[in-house]
């Protein structure tokens, strides 16, 4: 009979302890990565809000330099054509924009105050600027 087993050859794989390794390696680069996109994530809503805010102050102003009164809510400046839709707050999601109305007129021919201000219903911190969203 033919003794069909072959020479001691060293098995070929992984140990146990390599697998335990790449494994280790894997989580902490995994765990970096949804770091840093958690963060560019956080950028991206705050630099929306930024632009948002933007956008409707401008329109408010508008609003009041063309009517010559402040718009009494934001739908009036959609009901007017000065925005095209109140966008959704990135922050809290959802349109619950807070406004200030300022007794004092914004132009010398305003006839009427109205809302001067509109800012973010969330009282989260940035972790960024270190102020409230609502303080944008």
């Amino acid at each position: 009979m033919a003794n069909h087993f072959k020479p001691n050859r060293p098995q070929r794989g992984f140990t146990l302890l390599e697998l335990m390794i790449v494994i280790a390696i894997i989580l902490i680069l995994a765990a970096l990565g949804a770091g840093r996109y958690e963060q560019s994530v956080v950028r991206a809503r705050e630099a929306v809000l930024h632009q948002d805010l933007f956008t409707m102050r401008k329109a408010i102003q508008d609003y009041t330099s063309d009517k010559e009164m402040g718009p009494n809510s934001l739908d009036d400046l959609k009901s007017a054509g000065y925005l095209q839709d109140i966008p959704t707050d990135p922050i809290t999601k959802q349109k619950d924009w807070v406004t200030s109305t300022d007794d004092v007129l914004l132009s010398t021919d305003q006839t009427a105050p109205g809302i001067s201000d509109v800012h973010s219903a969330s009282s989260a911190i940035s972790p960024f600027e270190n102020k409230p969203y609502s303080e944008f």
